[in-house]
């Protein structure tokens, strides 16, 4: 592919998702600021209570992997009834898995409360978020692997539109519910919940009605029930390693958030700010790697793999550039970030170290995620990314986190440092694998529509 076509087709592609993570991110900014203003005892459990929605997403995006790699490379072939099927086995695993968390946030709360954090006042705060929320993971069971397989074949705008209305009422929502806004009841951290799962039910009726009138590809009940062997072995075979790298980085996370949240209050609230820092700063990269995976995998399913070298090169160093840019953006907008939340002394002392950390973490951040989500993912090659995450996550970073904080019982800050060494312990392993070309692969079948 030509330079000048590349990066048309890149900014294409990304620019829409770019968008819709700047309004995500926004959605969780007016979280943080109106839950701030309720009190930080409400910010700090919505903090924690999230954590469930965060694992949950985790799960959507190790299925919406497997669907990219397939049906972006089928999709470079034309083959739409396969990348149908595609679509067909992803609900297939989304739908039971959001119905189990939905069962356990709604019936056992403190039970996924208790998790996360060992201070009474913030599980009980946590509790009717979780109860009320729990109703929009069955929601988005279906939204969310539609949407991926549109971003999937190119859609972007659609996918983008439908997501951006959904999050921007979900902004509304918050306002008006939060602080008791158009006559509205004042609900605190349940008006959260309540506006999450009408926003998702919204986005969840957009998507059915445009599976009504889109021709290329249909969404019928009868998908669920379609069986391709071959079709599912790849599915499987490509997409378990992407879930099992996916949830393996976010349980790490999550880990995180159970060290802090353990460190007490003050270090919860301050990193829930970080948390929208550090989304901000990233957004464009991970614009890119999406829109990346795309271009990639299309073209190796045409079969052209030299254009694919030349692309996955300049896509590293778009990605480099965007992650520079993110970190300095952080830098530029840290009084504001200072000023988001009503917190304590202490927690604004938290707040302001960790904004410093995450100004070079998101570099980090940014060119691995690109790397094994954006270019490795577009060959199939989700197997390396996952067993590297487990020995650098795992086996580094999650062990050192605990043992500094509760053995050696360093400083909060201390403590988060050296968390956020994790990317940077693994990306020079990721491009010497990078350099080697063992990801560029055609994992397509060539009697796929056939076995349709």
């Amino acid at each position: 592919m030509k330079p000048t076509t590349f990066y048309r087709d890149m900014f294409r592609l990304a620019f829409p998702i770019v968008i819709q993570n700047l309004i995500t991110t926004a959605v969780s900014s007016a979280d943080v600021i109106m839950l701030g203003w309720v009190s930080q005892t409400a910010l700090s459990a919505g903090s924690l209570a999230s954590q469930i929605m965060f694992i949950l997403n985790l799960v959507y995006a190790g299925i919406a992997s497997g669907i990219g790699m397939l049906a972006a490379q089928y999709w470079g072939k034309r083959d739409t009834r396969t990348i149908e099927e595609i679509m067909g086995i992803g609900m297939r695993l989304s739908i039971p898995v959001s119905f189990f968390f939905f069962v356990l946030a709604c019936f056992f709360p403190q039970l996924l409360m208790g998790i996360f954090t060992s201070e009474k006042e913030l599980i009980q705060a946590g509790l009717p978020y979780l109860r009320i929320v729990g109703i929009s993971y069955l929601f988005m069971s279906i939204s969310q692997v539609y949407l991926c397989t549109m971003r999937s074949i190119e859609r972007v705008v659609f996918a983008t539109f439908t997501n951006a209305l959904a999050l921007s009422l979900n902004i509304l929502l918050n306002a008006a519910l939060i602080l008791g806004l158009f006559g509205l009841p004042r609900m605190g951290i349940m008006g959260v919940a309540l506006a999450t799962t009408i926003a998702r039910g919204v986005e969840l009726l957009l998507c059915l009605g445009d599976a009504c009138r889109f021709s290329v590809l249909r969404l019928r009940p009868g998908l669920l029930l379609r069986k391709n062997p071959l079709l599912f072995q790849d599915f499987m075979k490509y997409s378990l390693p992407a879930f099992g790298n996916e949830v393996c980085w976010g349980l790490a996370f999550s880990m995180y958030s159970v060290i802090m949240g353990h460190l007490g209050s003050d270090m919860v609230a301050a990193n829930a700010v970080v948390i929208v820092a550090r989304n901000l700063g990233t957004v464009v990269c991970f614009g890119l790697a999406n829109a990346g995976a795309i271009i990639l995998g299309k073209a190796i399913g045409g079969g052209e793999m030299e254009a694919v070298k030349a692309d996955a090169s300049r896509f590293c160093r778009l990605t480099l550039l965007s992650g520079l840019l993110g970190g300095a953006l952080i830098f530029f907008l840290r009084p504001v970030f200072m000023n988001m939340a009503d917190l304590t002394e202490t927690a604004r002392g938290y707040l302001s170290g960790m904004l410093y950390i995450n100004m070079y973490y998101v570099l980090g951040q940014a060119m691995n995620t690109t790397v094994i989500c954006g270019i490795f993912r577009s060959g199939g090659d989700s197997r390396w990314g996952f067993i590297c995450d487990v020995i650098d996550m795992w086996l580094f970073s999650v062990p050192l986190g605990f043992f500094s904080a509760f053995v050696l019982k360093l400083p909060p800050l201390m403590v988060y440092f050296l968390l956020c060494l994790d990317e940077f312990v693994k990306m020079p392993f990721i491009y010497r694998h990078y350099k080697s070309l063992k990801w560029l692969k055609n994992i397509t079948r060539e009697f796929a529509r056939e076995a349709v």
